[in-house]
């Protein structure tokens, strides 16, 4: 039952991928897949089995913050080639300073031999010991987002990545995040448009701080209808305001919510896929 279920919504992902990029518009996937609890444990459980030990211990410090974050180098790097650097960002129920609890699934997919193989990248997973980003209603209505004061700490952990990694591909730097970490990667990209090639942003409560900076960027919001938890209607208010930005991807899963919204997306290559097709 898992297998042939989860075969499907796969085929329904890739099958709305392959929409968008014939259209190259601005694009709103509808997409009605269920996940059973079945699914849900079974794929959850394959995620927390991998080891995270290629995942390294790293801690960032400057006078102001001091950020745990683990680093995770693509195999057999050689160092004449230029690769991806992925940012991923954790949840809520991740916060912390352990350096072990933001390796998230999302965090881990990078892990799967199907995808560190094939997608060979360097991927940074920080941790925040308070929210990264908090929530506050506007005059419309609609739940919104701010940074925190150690989100601005990202962007010179980057240049220092970089300086000591000069294979990294400046122009291939990418966000990905759940929950409070879509809003974190939402709110970087807002600050720093420039920096960053793509974005896919899962279940956020959106930022509409920098609308016409980010108007031209690659975009991936993905959100659950039935989310009650950081709005649906976040994600549909940040879509219509970017209605003119042709590389903007919306799927709206019709049935899930924001506990299981991230399933989808676990066991397959379709985050890598349509990140490393992107760049500034």
């Amino acid at each position: 039952m898992y297998k042939i279920q989860y075969s499907f919504f796969r085929k329904i992902t890739l099958c709305c991928l392959l929409t968008t990029f014939i259209l190259q518009a601005q694009t709103h996937v509808y997409n009605d897949v269920k996940i059973d609890s079945l699914t849900f444990a079974n794929t959850r459980k394959e995620l927390a089995n991998i080891s995270t030990e290629k995942f390294l211990k790293k801690v960032f410090k400057n006078t102001t913050t001091e950020l745990p974050y683990r680093l995770l180098l693509p195999q057999q790097m050689d160092t004449g080639k230029k690769y991806p650097l992925v940012i991923t960002f954790h949840n809520s129920t991740r916060i912390g300073t352990d350096n072990e609890n933001q390796l998230e699934p999302l965090a881990r997919i990078w892990l799967r031999d199907t995808v560190y193989n094939k997608f060979g990248c360097f991927v940074i997973a920080p941790q925040f010991k308070e929210r990264s980003s908090n929530y506050i209603n506007n005059s419309n209505g609609i739940l919104t987002s701010e940074p925190s004061k150690d989100v601005s700490a990202l962007l010179e952990l980057i240049r220092n990545i970089e300086q000591e990694y000069p294979n990294i591909d400046k122009n291939r730097i990418y966000l990905v995040g759940y929950s409070m970490g879509a809003s974190t990667a939402q709110n970087l990209m807002s600050i720093a448009p420039e920096k960053f090639a793509a974005m896919v942003s899962v279940a956020a409560v959106p930022d509409f701080s920098g609308l016409n900076k980010i108007k031209n960027k690659n975009i991936w919001l993905i959100h659950g209808a039935q989310d009650t938890e950081n709005p649906y209607k976040g994600s549909e208010a940040l879509f219509q305001n970017l209605k003119n930005n042709k590389q903007l991807l919306f799927t709206t899963y019709t049935n899930l919510n924001h506990n299981n919204i991230t399933i989808p997306m676990l066991l397959d290559d379709t985050i890598p896929k349509w990140l490393f097709e992107k760049k500034n």
